[in-house]
């Protein structure tokens, strides 16, 4: 009995195990036949004949060549527009575009081999307006007149009450701009400095503080000197904004109708440059919408987040200035590019700097500005500006104009005027 037991358990064994193997190799056959199947269907894809492009966008005065992928040796190829007002195209397949709107290139294909076959392909043609590259003014006169020639080269008329916006540097040995090189200009404006209070300390994070600031610097024998957010914030709305949705500016901040950005160009800790966005954003910020800033729009108070959300978030708040004026219109930018350390005129014991003074830009384009004055630095890159680029690359400092750029704030490209 036993015995017999054992058998019938070991013929049992047996046959699942050939069961088993039946069915692995049914698998096993099922997918390779699956593959070889997959296999040619992908050759015979790549070997059908298709136009290289089913969709084209252009900009007024730009051409596209189009063609036909795996043509049949015996093929005569014809090409169509369907509104030439918009889009032409020759008889090689180039697209030429004329004007803004949409047209269709339609392209016949007939293949004469044993029986003439006829193929029709469509591509879809969206022609733009060609857009205008910022103007960046430039000086390499570094004085009282040469900061008025360039302001005034951008023929911008200030509207009501104007602000400056210029920082007032931490003490005891920053660089920030010394009035004596911005008299001329606030006063030609009939401009009030602006500021508003710190985030992180120091001798500006009161407005008791941050006007005898002012006052030591000499800002008050200039003009008049407001702290905007000495009476608390406001907030402003950012439109097409990835982290920030409002931005806490100082409350006083409209009692200006226009604002003239006057910024020293020159390295951050934390941003790998500071110029004419982060004087915006920051420097319009109220304390808390510093520390808002900082954190990626996650907390109005210290400075914790993520170094990527900083960047992008210093563009947001820097478009709903630009917004909240005229869409752009009642603010213009002035970076000076002088004591060119690779410290901010926040950090009171700022490093030396160890490049050449380069001169005044001015723009309605404060993308374009900051990014003239970042292309001017790294052509020193393997000179005097190794640091500087340096600083600018460790930070990922490029990121705030790639992210200002996207959401509409201006433009990387410029063209540079030197007056």
């Amino acid at each position: 009995m036993r015995k017999n037991s054992t058998e019938n358990q070991q013929i049992k064994k047996q046959d699942m195990r050939q069961h088993v193997l039946a069915l692995f190799l049914v698998m096993a056959v099922f997918c390779i036949s699956l593959w070889i199947i997959r296999w040619a269907s992908a050759k015979s894809g790549s070997n059908a004949m298709k136009l290289n492009k089913k969709s084209v966008t252009l900009t007024v005065g730009k051409t596209q060549k189009l063609k036909v992928k795996n043509l049949p040796d015996n093929a005569v190829v014809s090409w169509k527009s369907l509104k030439k007002s918009v889009a032409s195209v020759s008889k090689k397949g180039v697209v030429k575009a004329k004007k803004t709107g949409k047209a269709t290139i339609r392209c016949k294909v007939t293949d004469k081999g044993k029986e003439e076959k006829t193929t029709i392909f469509k591509c879809k043609i969206t022609i733009t307006k060609k857009k205008k590259k910022s103007v960046v003014y430039m000086t390499k006169d570094i004085s009282p007149e040469g900061l008025l020639s360039v302001y005034r080269a951008l023929n911008w008329n200030a509207k009501g009450n104007t602000a400056v916006k210029v920082s007032t540097g931490e003490p005891p040995a920053s660089h920030y701009l010394k009035p004596d090189l911005i008299k001329k200009l606030v006063q030609s404006v009939d401009g009030t400095i602006v500021e508003c209070n710190t985030a992180y300390g120091g001798d500006r994070a009161s407005t008791r503080m941050h006007k005898q600031v002012a006052k030591d610097h000499g800002f008050t024998k200039i003009a008049k000197v407001d702290i905007m957010d000495s009476s608390g914030s406001m907030t402003l709305p950012v439109k097409g904004g990835t982290h920030l949705k409002k931005n806490y500016v100082g409350k006083n901040f409209t009692k200006y109708d226009s604002f003239l950005i006057l910024s020293h160009f020159k390295g951050h800790s934390m941003a790998g440059f500071g110029g004419a966005i982060k004087n915006t954003s920051i420097g319009i910020a109220s304390s808390k919408g510093k520390s808002y800033i900082h954190s990626g729009g996650k907390s109005t108070s210290g400075f914790g987040g993520k170094q990527k959300d900083f960047l992008e978030s210093m563009a947001e708040a820097g478009k709903a200035v630009s917004d909240s004026l005229g869409k752009g219109k009642n603010i213009v930018y002035v970076n000076v590019m002088n004591n060119l350390s690779v410290d901010c005129d926040c950090d009171g014991y700022a490093a030396k700097p160890k490049m050449k003074d380069i001169g005044i830009l001015a723009s309605t384009d404060p993308v374009a500005l900051d990014q003239a004055c970042v292309d001017l630095v790294y052509k020193q890159k393997k000179g005097d500006g190794a640091s500087l680029v340096k600083r600018i690359e460790s930070r990922n400092g490029l990121l705030t104009l790639k992210h200002a750029q996207k959401i509409g704030l201006g433009s990387r490209s410029y063209s540079l005027v030197n007056i």
